[in-house]
């Protein structure tokens, strides 16, 4: 079995598992990091961005350069529409990838450049949270780029990085950046997707069974079973035991496989959520009280639903009722609606509410009041009227490069009153406000990540008990940000596979055993013979048939003459064998004394480590008996062998 690694994010994995013949894409996370490197784009256009100064290397002389970086406060950006970090390409050739396995919707971003144009014909599958929610992502992604075009495209900066400075210097790979795709793109990729529930068993071609159960991290994300008959192999990524909205994580399917696959531990493994769930409610307060407004950057779905149920119950505790709280999105009454919907995949506690009947989340209950206004955007017909300050935004993107939040940035920037809350961990927050400094408005770091942290990671592998666990490299070493914390790294009784980005690695699971399927009319002719109590032999003969990865052995037909010479062929072969077939230990007093009927009188037994040797010396021959074999060291005295075998064979037992 062989993993393939095309993703240098953990929590934007993709890998590639093949194994009987099949090859299968675990995720196709799309890393968006590499959009800090460019400046944002603006709704409208921006007298301070515009007016940033050109930068150019010092020993450069290629004018290609000129107009392509800009800096700000010692950072220098690109210039240019935004690029996203695909899965590396060039390892594996996309067409003949078999069936994709999606585990959320974070972690499917990249579909549109791995199923279109590549020649890819598969399957993929997602649960129907997963496709939807992902959907929205595409479609208010692509909103966002598209709404604030760039007329040119920097691309000469990618062939100086040696002259560049830090970050955009280490820069990864950025050759291998796209630009985001069409909307065209994301329906054709959809398109493919087969949607599946919890604890669905899929039939792979014949030779797997995939099933999805819940990881427990957001509306429909999952957690992948691939196996065989006799080979188990468990996919972990982006997981929660966190009691929140989606339904728990269903832990029992997982344990004692024979390869464990681990990714999407937490971001931000020092930080708890609770406490930065307290932490936001008590500064959005302390900001609205002193007449400023709270900017969140957010994403369309997930964590914003339980910041909308929180908040408001804490702003009322508050006596801050009054102010309004906007959601602007692209996809904002979709994501609203659809989440109201979804009772299958909740928790218990929200399921209930369904059956009261009530909205599972309060958001809906905070629409009808008018405590909660959501709008496609800034120019949306109401937004105006409705909008007044101090008031609480939700918006994307939470890169601060494209979407409503970089309006909000250029917007209040210059007044110490209002706040940006970053809650979403995928973006350093520092990285992402370069672009806007200097501020004046104050910013806090809050990220809420309910994925599993190193802690609770320990105690699922000891309770799983894998064979064997794999893991990026980066869960090996304590992150970059705690270098101290040698306790924030996973841990397992035998030591754990790592793997980075381009790697491939041979995993240790080899198939010892297939299953074949005896068809009832051959089964009904078998004559088993009991060689030990419980245990009982027979010997068969059929026609092997293999076909969609099945095995089935029937009847002989003979209904053609080249399947009659094969049979003659087969039963020349049989007749020359002893009749029956022999099992069992020899037993040596046994075999002494039938040669010495036969004449041999001076055989030597001596007893080795593995065995016994006999040595017969007029006839200079050696007899070597071990526990599965016995060799004949005769010199040429090829009767000599033979009457010796046939000796043998009379003292093992045969059915």
């Amino acid at each position: 079995m062989r993993l393939y690694c095309l993703s240098s994010h953990p929590n934007k994995p993709c890998n590639i598992l093949q194994f009987k013949e099949i090859t299968i894409m675990l995720d196709c996370g799309l890393s968006a990091h590499t959009v800090l490197n460019f400046l944002p784009l603006p709704l409208v256009p921006s007298t301070r961005i515009n007016n940033l100064p050109n930068w150019m290397p010092r020993d450069s002389v290629n004018g290609q350069l000129e107009g392509e970086l800009k800096e700000c406060c010692g950072r220098v950006f690109v210039d240019s529409a935004p690029e996203f970090g695909p899965p590396q390409s060039n390892v594996i050739d996309f067409s003949e990838v078999d069936v994709i396995l999606i585990s959320n919707y974070l972690c499917m971003l990249a579909l549109p450049f791995i199923t279109e144009g590549t020649g890819f014909e598969g399957v993929v599958y997602a649960t129907e949270p997963t496709l939807q929610i992902g959907r929205l992502f595409m479609e208010e992604l692509v909103t966002f780029v598209e709404s604030s075009p760039q007329a040119t495209s920097a691309r000469h900066w990618k062939d100086l990085l040696h002259l560049l400075p830090m970050p955009l210097s280490d820069a990864d790979k950025p050759r291998s950046w796209r630009q985001i795709y069409d909307s065209a793109k994301v329906n054709a990729s959809l398109a493919r997707i087969q949607m599946v529930g919890y604890n669905e068993q899929l039939d792979v071609y014949g030779a797997l069974n995939v099933m999805p159960v819940s990881s427990g991290y957001c509306l429909g994300s999952s957690n992948w079973i691939i196996a065989s008959e006799y080979e188990k192999i468990a996919y972990v990524s982006g997981s929660s035991t966190l009691t929140t909205h989606p339904r728990p994580m269903d832990q029992a399917a997982l344990k004692n496989a024979n390869v464990l696959i681990l990714t999407g531990l937490t971001q931000t493994p020092t930080a708890n959520p609770d406490s930065m769930l307290g932490e936001l409610c008590m500064t959005v307060a302390v900001t609205l009280r002193s007449g400023g407004s709270v900017l969140i950057p957010c994403y369309p779905s997930g964590v914003v639903y339980d910041l909308f149920e929180c908040l408001s119950s804490h702003l009322d505790n508050s006596g801050l009722t009054h102010v309004p709280m906007f959601f602007v999105s692209p996809v904002a009454d979709s994501s609203l609606a659809y989440s109201n919907i979804l009772a299958e995949w909740l928790s218990q506690a929200k399921q209930n509410k369904v059956y009261l009947p009530e909205e599972p989340f309060p958001h809906a209950f905070l629409v009808k009041t008018g405590r909660l206004k959501h709008f496609k955007n800034l120019y949306a017909e109401g937004f105006s009227t409705d909008y007044r300050q101090p008031c609480v935004v939700f918006c994307g993107h939470p890169s601060l490069r494209f979407g409503d939040s970089v309006h909000f940035v250029e917007l209040w920037g210059s007044n110490p009153l209002h706040t940006v809350i970053f809650t979403e961990p995928d973006f350093p927050y520092l990285e992402a406000l370069a672009p806007f400094q200097p501020l004046a408005m104050k910013a806090v770091h809050c990220p809420i990540d309910t994925s599993l942290n190193f802690t609770q990671a320990n105690k699922l592998i000891r309770d799983l008990k894998p064979t064997t666990l794999v893991l990026p490299h980066q869960y090996t070493l304590p992150p970059p940000t705690a270098t101290h914390r040698v306790d924030l790294v996973v841990e397992s009784e035998t030591p754990p596979i790592p793997f980075k980005r381009g790697e491939v690695l041979s995993l240790p699971l080899r198939r010892r055993q297939g299953r074949i399927d005896v068809e009832v009319e051959l089964a009904g002719r078998l004559v088993p013979t009991e060689v030990k109590p419980g245990i009982a032999l027979a010997t068969l003969t059929g026609d092997l048939h293999v076909r969609d990865n099945k095995r089935v052995l029937k009847v002989e037909e003979d209904n053609d003459k080249a399947h009659l010479a094969k049979k003659k062929r087969v039963q020349d072969v049989l007749k020359k064998k002893p009749s029956g077939y022999t099992w069992g230990s020899l037993d040596i007093d046994n075999f002494i004394q039938k040669i010495t009927q036969e004449g041999i009188t001076d055989a030597k037994v001596e007893q080795g480590s593995s065995g016994y040797i006999i040595h017969l010396q007029n006839e200079d021959t050696l007899i070597q008996v071990e526990d599965h074999s016995t060799h004949i060291y005769c010199e040429g005295e090829e009767h000599l062998r033979l009457k010796l075998r046939n000796i043998l064979l009379q003292c093992l037992n045969k059915f």
